[in-house]
């Protein structure tokens, strides 16, 4: 996993999660209250404040246990949803 942005992160950070299908808004509780938005394009974009690796860990492994692709992981600003993604 070392060429996941900011591997090295160690403190909380903004993150923004892209998956192929889409999760309803309910699943927002088992993301750790992160925002969940479906997309136009048959994606879902999981985003907010995640506390350290440890938690961006806990989380992708939530993105493997709900069964839908990885699209992307992107580091992201709070104020700045929109910026060019990483693809895994």
């Amino acid at each position: 996993m070392g060429n996941l942005p900011h591997a090295g992160h160690t403190g909380p950070g903004w993150f923004e999660i892209r998956l192929q299908g889409h999760l309803e808004q309910r699943w927002s509780a088992w993301f750790d209250g992160l925002e969940i938005t479906t997309n136009g394009d048959g994606t879902t974009t999981i985003r907010g404040l995640v506390a350290d690796q440890a938690a961006l860990h806990g989380l992708l492994q939530k993105v493997r246990d709900a069964g839908l692709p990885l699209v992307s992981l992107t580091p992201v600003a709070p104020d700045h949803p929109q910026v060019p993604t990483v693809t895994p």
